[in-house]
């Protein structure tokens, strides 16, 4: 392979389901005529789907790499979890030298991965971390350090500790806000009430328990109060699983939009479902959100909508209020019982005021788009 040919190659590695997403979003930007392959280092990769191909081997975790449950680590590596590292990092030893830029998109583990692996020069897009709370370690400095050509963070604390450590690193925008995915689906065309909700209950094992309990706070509500209700199903996800934990009734009416996943109902409620490519389509229709969801919980809240979070015993507390930091008062936070999601749903469905006040703490505290066109700028070789 050629100098010039390897040059116009490229590999995104990604590492969880809105990770996929948001590197789908940017090699579906980049110019015709460059060759791109996506890595996702667990899961499917379903965001990659019409984009590019998909390359590396497959790899099953049963929490996703989702790691704000507690003792998710653990229990990977008891199903073994440790089985899917050799073949991960015999791959990426395989692809050294054979393309020109290698993009990855989100924690250290890619990083770590690649270090391991011996590949350097790599353009780093860290999504994970936020810059409210923890900043990098001295081990997470040494890593990008030798691992990186460029780094692009969410925050200028984030960024400017790495320029002090002798890193070309940029905060240009929360690329979170670039890559909202929009799809064929018309969400404003199924609005019948005044208010709309948005329902995101995850895209890992939980889905289907969070869901459950997302429809009984809907339920409790008094009939005035009562919203239009969509759902946006990640990829993986079973929707007759979540029918059957719910008493809903599956209905497959489908219209012509792409998106579209028919309806659920128990002929006084109808959830509205569509595909998670069209995420942005259904946040843009809706007024608030509840959603135990990871990356599209801050695209919903840089989007001004107001998300309604309960607290599972499970999750790992220390990460929980790390983002909480960030996100302050646009992210309620509730136990994981039906009276309490019913009533913090009743309250913002009713107080159109409030609902503005915590849509605009979302807006500045996770902050605009504009970063998908610096990172552009940077990936992209030039004859």
């Amino acid at each position: 392979m050629s100098p010039a040919s390897i040059r116009r190659r490229m590999l995104f590695i990604s590492n969880g389901h809105g990770e996929d997403w948001i590197a789908a979003a940017i090699a579906a930007r980049l110019p015709k005529g460059l060759e791109v392959d996506a890595y996702p280092m667990i899961g499917a990769g379903n965001a990659y789907t019409g984009v590019c191909p998909v390359v590396g081997p497959r790899a099953t975790l049963a929490s996703e790499g989702w790691r704000n449950v507690k003792g998710s680590l653990r229990r990977d590596l008891a199903n073994g979890g440790l089985m899917t590292i050799p073949p991960a990092l015999k791959f990426l030893r395989q692809v050294r030298g054979r393309y020109g830029r290698i993009i990855v998109v989100g924690d250290m583990t890619g990083v770590l991965a690649a270090f391991v692996s011996g590949l350097r020069n790599l353009t780093y897009l860290d999504v994970y971390k936020t810059g409210a709370a923890r900043l990098y370690s001295a081990a997470e400095r040494f890593l990008i350090k030798r691992t990186c050509s460029t780094v692009f963070c969410r925050s200028d604390s984030l960024s400017d500790m790495l320029v002090q450590a002798g890193i070309d690193a940029r905060c240009a925008g929360n690329v979170m806000m670039d890559t909202i995915p929009s799809g064929d689906y018309d969400a404003h065309a199924r609005r019948r009430r005044e208010r709309a909700v948005t329902l995101l209950p995850g895209s890992r094992a939980l889905t289907a328990e969070s869901f459950g309990l997302q429809i009984e706070a809907l339920r409790s509500l008094p009939p005035d109060l009562m919203p239009d209700v969509f759902l946006a199903v990640a990829g993986g996800i079973n929707v007759d699983e979540l029918a059957k934990k719910t008493g809903l009734r599956r209905t497959h009416m489908l219209s012509a939009e792409s998106c579209d996943l028919g309806e659920l109902t128990d002929g006084k409620m109808t959830v509205h479902m569509a595909r998670g490519n069209a995420l942005g389509n259904l946040l843009a229709a809706s007024d608030l959100v509840l959603s135990q969801a990871g990356t599209a919980t801050v695209q919903a809240l840089g989007m001004g909508r107001p998300v309604i979070t309960f607290i599972n015993p499970r999750d790992r507390r220390s990460r929980f209020e790390d983002e909480q930091r960030l996100f302050d008062a646009a992210r309620v936070v509730v136990p994981a019982d039906v009276a309490a999601v019913g009533a913090a749903l009743a309250d913002l469905l009713a107080h159109d005021e409030e609902r503005r006040r915590l849509g605009n703490i979302g807006r500045q505290r996770i902050g605009g788009p504009g970063a998908v066109q610096a990172i552009l700028d940077c990936i992209t070789p030039r004859d």
